[in-house]
């Protein structure tokens, strides 16, 4: 709030809040139309804003300068893309096509979701500044689903980036959620009803080390080998693919697609059903079962999707030390897990109470200070109050 008043020498009248996120099961199954597990986290991107009587958003982010937007030009500009300014007026954008009456405001945002972490810092951000359009214009007629999709496509659109909406949608529904992406333009989020708080657990996004770098054909190599499973079955996506007729027909799409491609699906198949198992488990507070396929999930990531290691590297695998050392030290106890797309960035880690304080200890010992970040599940989502 002191922030707010030094950069634009006023009070603010209202503050904003949306938490980042982290992917507990689904491993690469959301663009395969498949499902997905994701829950809230405490970090979170904040907000304090003030009504003005200009026609433009004037935001201020703590540590990445400032930025304006003309609410009376609202058009895509390639220039803008890769600028939280273009998230901003996309967001504003869709708004305004329904029909919501835009007024200009200043906005202060910091935000404590570590970019570049997994946890989704910019769908934080979009859930947050949609929450604000919502709240001030629209009477928060859009749901939390409606609300992510309008993030979505801002990220799409007007930033330019070809995001999925797991990220949003977990950072706007809050808590565990299952989210099926069968009909993706209508994903089916349910809101799981559990409290992390009693499971006698924390959850650990612990850095590896390895930054995302040149890493798109990694990425993409996923994607196009799934694609050239589907064709053998005349499908697009892997969801629409039979799995008995997969395992039946497994011979000739070995021919067709090469090994590596076959036991990346198979990981798709079962990881769907991990969801659906973990989703049950917690709705009956079964944190034993659910320990166990969140475990199977991150095993299956590094042997049958394989994004754990880069191909062809030898003397740098971060990630694939940074898992083994995590099973190590719970000596079979809690579960890890791949946190994101793989191949660099954070695992994840579900870690007893009990064990928490030497967990820590021998993962920093291992990966350097500050490397294992304890986090809390954060029950809501994108929040607002009036001050």
């Amino acid at each position: 709030m002191a922030d707010f008043k030094s950069t634009f020498g006023r009070d603010p009248e209202y503050f904003f809040s949306a938490p980042g996120r982290i992917e507990v099961s689904g491993n690469h199954t959301d663009h395969q139309h498949g499902c997905v597990m994701a829950a809230a986290i405490n970090l979170k991107t904040k907000a304090w804003v003030a009504l003005s009587d200009r026609p433009e958003i004037n935001m201020v982010s703590r540590g990445h300068g400032g930025c304006k937007v003309d609410l009376n030009d609202l058009e895509f500009r390639e220039e803008a893309k890769g600028t939280s300014g273009a998230l901003v007026a996309g967001i504003a954008y869709q708004f305004a096509r329904k029909g919501a009456k835009l007024q200009g405001f200043d906005i202060y945002v910091d935000s404590d979701v570590l970019p570049g972490s997994g946890m989704s810092s910019s769908a934080s951000f979009e859930v947050m500044m949609g929450n604000v359009f919502n709240h001030l214009f629209y009477d928060d007629k859009c749901t939390p689903v409606e609300l992510a999709q309008i993030g979505q496509w801002s990220e799409n659109n007007y930033y330019g980036k070809p995001c999925g909406l797991m990220d949003q949608t977990a950072c706007s529904v809050g808590n565990f959620i299952g989210i099926d992406f069968n009909d993706p333009k209508n994903p089916a989020v349910r809101k799981l009803d559990f409290d992390f708080a009693r499971s006698g657990h924390s959850v650990c996004v612990i850095d590896s080390g390895a930054n995302h770098a040149h890493l798109d054909s990694e990425y993409a190599s996923i994607t196009q080998e799934l694609k050239s499973v589907c064709r053998v079955f005349g499908k697009e996506y892997l969801r629409d693919v039979d799995e008995a007729e997969f395992y039946g027909r497994i011979s000739e799409v070995r021919k067709v697609t090469g090994d590596r491609a076959v036991l990346r699906a198979i990981h798709i198949f079962n990881e769907n059903k991990r969801v659906a198992i973990q989703s049950e488990a917690l709705d009956n507070g079964d944190f034993d079962t659910f320990l166990k396929y969140a475990s199977e999930s991150g095993k299956s990531s590094w042997r049958l999707l394989q994004n754990v290691i880069i191909c062809g590297e030898s003397e740098h695998q971060e990630v694939a030390l940074a898992l083994q050392l995590a099973w190590q030290f719970l000596d079979g106890r809690g579960a890890v897990r791949v946190n994101g797309g793989g191949f660099a960035g954070t695992i994840l880690a579900f870690v007893p109470n009990d064990m928490l304080d030497e967990f820590k200890i021998k993962m920093e010992k291992a990966l350097g200070e500050g490397s294992c970040l304890v986090l809390k599940i954060n029950p809501q989502g994108g929040t607002w109050e009036k001050l």
